[in-house]
């Protein structure tokens, strides 16, 4: 697959740096059309190891920087809720009517957003270790969670400048990941080098408005999505626990739970393809 690049101006003025595997060069027809929702930090580069498995199912594969990564504009104060709207102008630009969406970590709750915001447009939702909602009632938000990323999580929900002081003096911590995730970034998922890195050439201030958004209030309630939705999640996760998945999939109407019960938070996408035959399969 071929990935056309271009820049999608915005009625607000921003800008938005868009990706297309359906351009000339690229997939096309008329087969599903699916969203990326990219993690954090990452830009939107849609994933290229499942390019194989897109291609096969006839997919075309559509993604967008969130804003303040890569080539967007930044959206000060956005919540979880904007990007349905930043997706719909995307699907919009692009002739696209009616798209599926998938999103990794971060891109959970965004995918989610569109699948709630969207219900004329989005015909199926996919999210793989994903969050749940921030204070979801009966749901121990961070019990699970590796030391450091509930303390990132916790700065930020003590406000802006507490995140930024956190970030000013964090670091890598290779306990995130189990094993299987190690594996999984030692092979097809070192494709994370080329999507981590470009998004923190700016510095941390996507990053953080991303984590903002994870701990205040979304903007919309998950269990308004009527698409078929996928809740897909490693059983040891030390990033984003499967309880949360497993909240959503107790209020969420459409739910489908799929727990691997010996991946974490990247070895996950190797039910991808799986993933994307899902929705292949539903998203009608």
């Amino acid at each position: 697959m071929r990935v056309e690049e271009s820049d999608l101006r915005l009625e607000d003025g921003r800008g938005l740096h868009v990706y297309d595997t359906g351009g000339e060069g690229g997939s096309s027809g008329d087969g599903l059309v699916v969203l990326w929702h990219h993690g954090t930090p990452n830009i939107g580069s849609p994933p290229a190891p499942l390019f194989a498995a897109a291609e096969g199912l006839g997919i075309r594969w559509v993604s967008y920087d969130r804003p303040g990564y890569g080539g967007s504009s930044p959206l000060p104060g956005r919540d979880v809720a904007s990007a349905a709207a930043d997706a719909r102008a995307v699907a919009d630009a692009l002739g696209i009517d009616r798209f599926a969406v998938l999103g990794h970590s971060g891109g959970g709750p965004h995918a989610l957003a569109c699948g709630a915001l969207l219900p004329d447009r989005v015909v199926g939702v996919v999210t793989a270790a994903g969050l749940a909602p921030y204070g979801a009632e009966g749901l121990d938000w961070y019990a699970g969670m590796v030391p450091s990323s509930a303390a990132s999580l916790r700065a930020a929900a003590e406000g802006r400048e507490a995140k930024r002081a956190y970030e000013a003096g964090a670091g890598y911590d290779p306990e995130m990941f189990t094993d299987a995730d190690r594996e999984a970034l030692a092979g097809d998922w070192s494709w994370f080098d080329q999507v981590v890195g470009p998004a923190l050439e700016a510095g941390p201030d996507a990053l953080i408005a991303d984590d903002l958004a994870y701990v205040t209030p979304w903007g919309f309630d998950p269990v308004r999505i009527t698409a078929p939705l996928l809740l897909l999640h490693g059983g040891q996760d030390r990033i984003a626990p499967a309880a949360h998945s497993r909240w959503l999939a107790d209020r969420c109407p459409t739910a489908e739970l799929r727990v691997r019960p010996g991946d974490g938070h990247i070895s996950v996408l190797g039910a991808g393809a799986e993933a994307l035959e899902w929705l292949a399969g539903r998203a009608v």
